[in-house]
């Protein structure tokens, strides 16, 4: 595989001084009833000097092809003079963004989901661009589809289907990003691509379990709201019972407590407004 070869080509602004001389070179020899001459140094201006001109953008760059052997590469921009037989293949420096299609997968459970990613690369080695595969480009969607695919497939959606996952798709955003641009970095190493950012843009649960997994998630949510209203009613009726007991504002034997939890925890815990009942007579009458 071909390794990226830099080169500083000579400045086109002396060969095109060289090609304005010899056009007005041939131009005497016309006069002059020379024709041959003539003919020769324009031929010689216009293949040899003309189509040597090259013009390199910003963030642009030529690659060098001399019949089937790699010159060089021209990364700086300016106006320069380079061999005229050379093939010059231009290759975009510039960064590049891909707003890949959004794929139906199976996450690590195997639900299936729908998921997209953004992807920011560019070229880094214009040898291995050109050489290394057919076409840059197409190479860049089809590894990122794959990676897209294969992280996806390696984490669940969210901790509700794996409590022990440490890294979720849902939940480590982060991560997730981290190991995706890691992953496209490395498929994309032989083509000379650097990926500078790559991020979920789109995840959600596919359309035929969306509904179920909704409900699972609101039955999730309101099982840990109660156990957090649980633990604050216990912790409330302890400290009530406590501060009775401190100041001793009223002595309770142990169905009195009883009694006294029972209708604590129901004021607390109820999701209504508790309606008082006045009793006229005693716990035990």
């Amino acid at each position: 595989m071909n390794s990226e070869k830099v080169i500083t080509a000579p400045s086109g602004y002396l060969a095109l001084l060289l090609f304005f001389l010899l056009g007005g070179a041939a131009a005497y020899f016309f006069a002059t009833h020379s024709p041959i001459p003539g003919v020769i140094i324009t031929v010689v201006d216009i293949i040899v000097v003309l189509c040597g001109l090259i013009v390199v953008n910003p963030n642009e760059s030529r690659v060098l092809i001399l019949f089937g052997n790699y010159m060089g590469t021209v990364k700086s921009g300016g106006f320069y003079w380079v061999n005229p037989f050379t093939v010059k293949k231009k290759v975009s420096l510039r960064a590049f963004n891909l707003n890949g299609q959004q794929l139906k997968v199976n996450d690590s459970v195997g639900n299936p989901i729908e998921i997209a990613a953004v992807i920011v690369w560019q070229v880094k080695e214009t040898a291995k661009a050109v050489f290394a595969v057919e076409n840059y480009l197409q190479y860049v969607n089809i590894q990122s589809e794959a990676a897209v695919r294969h992280l996806a497939n390696s984490y669940p959606y969210d901790h509700i289907e794996d409590e022990t996952a440490s890294i979720t798709l849902r939940g480590g955003a982060e991560e997730v990003s981290h190991m995706l641009e890691k992953e496209l970095n490395e498929r994309l190493e032989r083509a000379g691509i650097e990926v500078i950012e790559a991020r979920i843009s789109h995840l959600a649960y596919a359309p035929e379990i969306a509904q179920a997994m909704l409900q699972r998630q609101q039955a999730s949510a309101i099982i840990a709201a109660r156990r957090l209203i649980v633990e604050g009613a216990v912790g409330m009726v302890e400290m009530a019972l406590n501060k009775m007991a401190e100041k001793n504002i009223v002595e309770l034997d142990e169905e009195r407590k009883a009694a006294m939890v029972s209708n604590l925890l129901v004021v607390l815990c109820g999701e209504r407004a508790v309606s008082p009942v006045v009793n006229t007579g005693t716990l035990y009458h």
